[in-house]
């Protein structure tokens, strides 16, 4: 009887450490079998540049079993800022959101939907990670240079050109004008000798003809350093002002207009099919639109930067970096961010940033991105080797970026302004006196 007892005892026990193993296999086999973590990239890239961002998310997703990132393209920075609140409110956020530069970084970061990307990487390291720009990323920065968010498009306004129409025109595309005046003279020879019928056009004319115009030229473009001591001291709102400098450009630019130089300019980037089309043969805009120019076919082009004036400075100064970024929202699972933070390592991996910077004109992520290019790509595209590698030098104090506040609003009227100086419905001095007055009552509303 005590040895059937035991014998009952035995099969017991082995029978259950047979269901202990099995269950033990089944949750491995359920752990190997687990979905992977998906998050959600909200964009509003387009054209060559947002299918190279969908070309790298899905060979991340198809390297990897862990992480599944879906991309959401939107047409323009509103839709994607109104479907974000809504999707908020519904605790439906996305985990990345593309959001352009407002100058005002500190102001979204203290948002309580916005993750700050410091906080982020602090609780998942990328290792090894030193930014190629870390000076002139301010734009994603705040007072302290601590990151707010993810700098994947990063970009400079530089002058693109045709060098058939340069070839053409007898002009040397290896070396293009440095000068607005020594530009001028090039315009004159593509329009008399090339015959082109729009010698310059400008994308993003905010940019290039007004914020810009200040930092290349040595100069501030706006009061309390550029804003960016008003951020940490008690002290009345930076303000524009715009001075002979800014009353030379503006008045050469109509007079280019009037002489058939300067045919086409816009505050976004429609002005850049101009040129992909190869009816302009020069552009100033931003570098990012450079991956639309490289994937037109038929289409040989150089690289240089913005022209400045050799009356106010001796040498060219730096551009500001601005562009867009990748900001982290808050309020997802602690699985999500770690898959967060997982895609954004691999997008900081030297070979996969170099790609995204050669395909698409956005400013090397890190400096292993710019070493990993390619020398031979550089090579093929005149100038944009010695472009980019500029922007990896220490900037003056004018090139640091700016800080304005309820700058979204007031890029609109500064267009307006540049529009009617340009068409000639207002004269110079007065559309930039008129841009001054509206900025600073704007910059100072709550």
């Amino acid at each position: 009887m005590k040895n059937l007892q035991l014998a009952g005892v035995a099969r017991a026990m082995f029978a259950s450490r047979r269901a202990w193993v099995f269950g033990a296999a089944m949750a491995i086999a359920g752990v190997a079998n687990a979905a992977p973590v998906e998050i959600q990239v909200w964009h509003t890239l387009s054209d060559a540049n947002k299918a190279e961002f969908e070309k790298l998310a899905k060979q991340y997703n198809k390297e990897q079993d862990q992480v599944s990132v879906k991309l959401r393209g939107f047409s323009s920075q509103d839709a994607l800022e109104q479907e974000a609140i809504s999707a908020v409110k519904a605790k439906k956020a996305p985990n990345l959101v593309q959001l352009t530069d407002n100058h005002s970084p500190e102001v979204v970061a203290q948002h309580k939907a916005i993750l700050p990307m410091h906080e982020l990487l602090a609780k998942y390291p990328i290792k090894d990670l030193n930014w190629f720009v870390p000076a002139t990323s301010s734009f994603t920065r705040d007072s302290k240079g601590r990151l707010l968010a993810f700098p994947w498009m990063a970009e400079v306004p530089v002058m693109f050109y045709n060098t058939a129409a340069y070839k053409k025109a007898g002009l040397d595309p290896n070396n293009p004008a440095r000068t607005w005046t020594g530009l001028q003279a090039e315009l004159l020879k593509l329009r008399d000798v090339a015959d082109i019928d729009c010698p310059y056009a400008s994308s993003d004319q905010v940019t290039v003809h007004l914020e810009n115009l200040a930092p290349i030229n040595g100069q501030q473009f706006t009061t309390n350093n550029n804003g960016l001591d008003a951020v940490t001291k008690k002290s009345a709102a930076p303000a524009m002002q715009f001075d002979t400098l800014y009353m030379r450009h503006i008045s050469l630019m109509v007079s280019w207009k009037r002489s058939l130089l300067f045919m086409a300019h816009t505050g976004d980037a429609a002005a850049d099919k101009l040129f992909a089309k190869g009816e302009c043969a020069v552009l100033t805009a931003n570098s990012g639109a450079f991956g639309t120019f490289l994937n037109t076919k038929s289409l040989a082009f150089g690289v240089a930067p913005v022209p400045y004036y050799d009356q106010a400075t001796k040498s060219a100064g730096q551009p500001f970096v601005s562009g867009s970024a990748l900001w982290a929202l808050e309020g997802r699972p602690q699985a999500e961010e770690k898959a967060t933070a997982q895609f954004l390592a691999w997008l900081s991996k030297p070979v996969v940033a170099a790609e995204w910077h050669q395909r698409t004109g956005f400013l090397p992520l890190t400096e292993a991105a710019f070493r990993a290019s390619d020398v031979s790509f550089y090579k093929s595209i005149p100038g944009a080797q010695a472009v980019i590698a500029s922007m990896s030098n220490r900037p003056a104090s004018n090139s640091r970026g700016f800080r304005m506040a309820n700058y979204n609003r007031i890029e609109p009227v500064l267009n307006q302004q540049l529009n009617d100086a340009f068409e000639g419905k207002v004269p110079p001095v007065a559309a930039l006196n008129n841009a001054a007055s509206q900025a600073r009552s704007l910059a100072t509303q709550r």
